[in-house]
């Protein structure tokens, strides 16, 4: 029971990050259930957030969620997601604010609770894989390129094109009329899904031109975006796809056998 306690507890710390974070929660939640008059407000934003956290770390929570669900081990820091964590300290810091009378005490209070809050956060501009957003939707721009390029007209049906993996996540973000063969969940390793244009357009250090060929003409895509520097036994162009451009080191092909079908 120890260890699962301390599974717990290690999951808690990940999830809060700064151990200042839990220390700041508890303590608005303990002044929320001594101090607020509201009933409503007092079990629902003191009570029941120290609750939830002390049911947290106790060992048979854990237990009887993991033989509840699938993959329960990996997703039990999601319970932690019921505490409306900022609206509790929020709602904390402005009670405690306008508890005081006079103008000047409220004032000192306001400094104790920025800073609390400085203490309990980090200065996201520092951190390492921050970077200048490069255009208005903050993701890569050569995605928003190549999809310009591929995405259809309008009143068109939406287009299936293979991604590598670097791209995928960005893609649904800037246009949901282009369609993949495979998302995210295949680049979470913990899922352990298949997917045949996955595995032979990523897994192998060489594609093989005719599997690959095979895997995406039959999930219907009808583009194949590469790396330019991407190994490739077999020139794609042998097997019919036409080069039609070069974006910031990818090449994409067009399937005119797929586009014809289509």
């Amino acid at each position: 029971m120890y260890g699962i306690f301390m599974e717990c507890w290690v999951s808690m710390k990940l999830f809060f990050g700064n151990p200042a974070q839990i220390i700041l929660l508890i303590a608005s939640a303990i002044y929320l259930t001594v101090t607020e008059k509201d009933i409503r407000k007092k079990l629902i934003l003191g009570v029941l957030p120290l609750v939830v956290l002390a049911g947290f770390l106790v060992p048979v929570t854990k237990i009887v969620y993991v033989a509840a669900f699938d993959e329960g081990s990996d997703t039990y820091y999601r319970i932690l997601w019921l505490i409306p964590m900022y609206i509790i300290e929020g709602y904390a810091a402005c009670s405690l604010i306008f508890r005081f009378a006079s103008r000047m005490k409220q004032r000192m209070a306001l400094v104790v609770v920025l800073a609390a809050a400085a203490l309990c956060g980090s200065l996201v501009y520092l951190n390492q894989y921050m970077s200048v957003a490069e255009n208005f939707y903050h993701i890569p721009q050569n995605v928003i390129d190549i999809c310009d390029i591929i995405s259809p007209e309008k009143n068109e049906p939406r287009v299936r094109a293979a991604f590598p993996s670097e791209l995928v996540h960005f893609v649904r973000q800037y246009d949901t009329d282009i369609l993949m063969p495979y998302g995210r969940e295949m680049l979470a390793t913990q899922w352990d899904y298949y997917n045949e244009v996955y595995e032979v357009m990523e897994k192998p250090e060489v594609i093989n031109a005719k599997e690959l060929l095979d895997a995406t003409r039959r999930t219907g895509c009808s583009y194949i975006v590469l790396k330019d520097d991407r190994k490739v036994d077999e020139d794609l162009v042998n097997y019919g796809l036409k080069v039609i451009e070069s974006v910031d080191g990818y090449l994409i092909y067009a399937d005119p056998v797929v586009i014809e079908e289509g």
